[in-house]
């Protein structure tokens, strides 16, 4: 008896249905624990590359030094993805004597698709967590569901009900939803955290967009004057 309420004896006497389910939302319960461990160590990424631009950005760099030294990188990303994509329109806007409002705005656009480039970069994966969250439990309850029915079916065909008869397959029924909860919970905590974060991290390339961008209008309106290289 103890042997059959295994966890691997109770999946062997499931019915197909509910085989499927328990081995559906194992397949995501994985999936989901690598797109968390993915996704935490892309935003860790993120959040350091940020802080390290920021820094040699506001230290006062040169910054036609700054853009030569990131592009000849092989892997810009982030808030410097964003300075490169300004600089060069500004610097290819600036050379063909464009007026100073179509100076702003190109540079402004390039730098707005940069940053949508990379916001989508960083919430790669997180739709698949939200909708592993939100479906898990569903399909194990629907497991559940189906394991109790034939159950009782198999119940109501002996003359003589015990609760060992009944017992292996109401608890290979509950397993399911026990598998969807297992499944949802971690990828409903780490979508919300990871959530936040892109949104914390999207704030912080809009902030420095405006202020490169104010930057730029300042060193637009001096060209007429002298060609500056200092913020």
């Amino acid at each position: 008896m103890s042997s059959d309420l295994t966890f691997i004896g109770l999946f062997l006497q499931a019915s197909f249905i509910v085989q499927l389910v328990m081995l559906l939302l194992i397949g995501v319960s994985i999936a989901s624990w690598t797109f968390i461990f993915q996704r935490s160590k892309a935003l860790t990424k993120a959040r350091k590359e940020m802080r390290q631009f920021e820094d040699k950005f506001w230290s006062g760099a040169d910054l036609n030094r700054l853009y030569q030294e990131l592009s000849a990188g092989s892997n810009v990303s982030g808030m410097a993805s964003l300075f490169c994509a300004g600089f060069k329109e500004f610097v290819r806007l600036r050379k063909s004597n464009t007026s100073i409002n179509g100076i702003v705005d190109g540079t402004d656009r390039a730098m707005r698709v940069s940053m949508s480039r990379e916001v989508e970069s960083l919430e790669s994966h997180l739709p698949f967590l939200a909708t592993a969250g939100s479906i898990s439990p569903y399909i194990g309850l629907f497991g559940t569901v189906w394991g109790i029915m034939n159950a009782f079916i198999a119940l109501g065909e002996v003359q003589q009900a015990t609760l060992a008869m009944v017992a292996p397959g109401i608890a290979e029924a509950l397993i399911a939803t026990a598998i969807g909860l297992f499944a949802a919970i971690p990828a409903v905590i780490a979508y919300n955290r990871f959530s936040n974060q892109v949104e914390k991290l999207e704030n912080s390339y809009g902030n420095f967009m405006e202020e490169f961008s104010a930057i730029l209008h300042r060193q637009a309106i001096a060209s007429h004057v002298q060609t500056p290289t200092q913020q």
